[in-house]
Order: C-alpha cells, then sequence, then structure tokens
C-alpha cells in the first residue's frame, strides 16, 4: 500500500469515527468511503482496533514532534514557548476537531482500555508533559511563579476540550447563536479569540509581576 493510500484510509475512518463512533462504524464502511477494496484495510491494518492505533500514531508523530523541537529551541523565552504551544494547539484542534472528539470520545466510555491507555501514552502524555517541562523550565529560570506544571497543564488542555467538545455551547456562549447551522470553529474570530485568552490567562497565571 501506499503512504498516500494509507493516509487516506485513515482520514476517512478518522471522519466516519468521528461521527458515527467506533462501534458504529464497520471496516466495510471504511472501505466503501474510502473507496479501497476490504481485504486491502484487513490486510494492512488487521483489525478495527489496529487501525484506530494507526490512526492515533500518524496524529500522534505530528504533534510530537513540534512540541518536541519547541521545548529545545534555545531561541525562544519560555513565555515565548507556552505562547507558540497555545497556536500550535488551537490551529490544530480547530482544524482537526473530529480527530479530537474522536479521542475524546474513546476517553469517556471506558469500555476499550487497549485503545484508552495507547490514547494516553502516546498522545495525550506525550505533549502534556512536554507543556510541563516548558512551565519547569520558566519556573528554574526565575522567570515563572512556583505553580504547579502538571496541574497548569491540565487547566490548559481541559479549557481547550470544553469548548471544542460542545458546538452548541460554544456557539451560544462565545457568539450568542442558536443557528443551528453554525459553526464556532469555521469562525476565524472565535478561533483568535480563544487563542488570545488563553495566552493572557497562562501570562497572568505563570510570569512574575
Amino acid at each position: 500500500m501506499s503512504a498516500d493510500k494509507k493516509e487516506h484510509i485513515i482520514l476517512t475512518a478518522i471522519d466516519l469515527f468521528a461521527t458515527k463512533g467506533f462501534e458504529g462504524t464497520s471496516i466495510r464502511e471504511i472501505a466503501a468511503a474510502a473507496n479501497v477494496n476490504l481485504a486491502m484495510i484487513n490486510y494492512y491494518f488487521g483489525s478495527k482496533e489496529k487501525l484506530f492505533e494507526s490512526i492515533i500514531e500518524y496524529k500522534a508523530s505530528h504533534s510530537r514532534v513540534a512540541l518536541e523541537e519547541l521545548v529545545q529551541d534555545t531561541s525562544l523565552s519560555p513565555i515565548q514557548k507556552i505562547d507558540a504551544t497555545i497556536d500550535g494547539y488551537i490551529d490544530r484542534l480547530f482544524g482537526h476537531r473530529n480527530f479530537h472528539r474522536l479521542i475524546q470520545q474513546e476517553l469517556i466510555t471506558h469500555t476499550r482500555t487497549t485503545l484508552q491507555t495507547h490514547i494516553v501514552n502516546n498522545i495525550i502524555y506525550p505533549n502534556s508533559r512536554a507543556i510541563s517541562h516548558i512551565i519547569e523550565e520558566g519556573i528554574q529560570k526565575g522567570d515563572f511563579k512556583e505553580v504547579d506544571p502538571r496541574l497548569t497543564t491540565i487547566t490548559l488542555v481541559g479549557t481547550i476540550n470544553q469548548i471544542l467538545l460542545s458546538t452548541r455551547y460554544c456557539s451560544k456562549m462565545l457568539s450568542n447563536s442558536d443557528d443551528p447551522d453554525y459553526n464556532p470553529y469555521e469562525d476565524e474570530s472565535v478561533k483568535n479569540r480563544v487563542r488570545n485568552h488563553l495566552k493572557l490567562l497562562l501570562h497572568e497565571h505563570l510570569l512574575k509581576k
């Protein structure tokens, strides 16, 4: 299977899983939507669970590399790294909301512990640990207050999760809209509002006066 074809199957599966859920999506449906042979998916991925794991690794590799490079970047101050982290998270999650929603659905269900462990160990923990490292660096350099790096990271990620998981709530709170066709995640003003708010929040929480 070519890399392009494999990526096409993964992206198709993300959309179907996010829309119909893991249990509600069959390998046959994924094959039909991706316009590939059912046997091809079974041969290269083996099972629906293995396809899901491939999706996780596909997405995790992109964010992991970006965050690792940011942590190691000596040209940026700790607060500049925090700002860059927020920019990256907002762009990535607003741009790929289906994947984010899919991940959160799996974490909430508590039915597939192996997949949940894979998600936590390959996406959530490595990314969160990288953010914590940046905060620890700021504390060590004397730029940041003596905050709890891990709880600060959870606060940041949790705020973003809440905004992204409920379209109607987000529409009402941020745009005062009851229009079912309005998508706040495609509204650049909402995206920038969230971005700027999180930066202000973290600056106030972290930086010494």
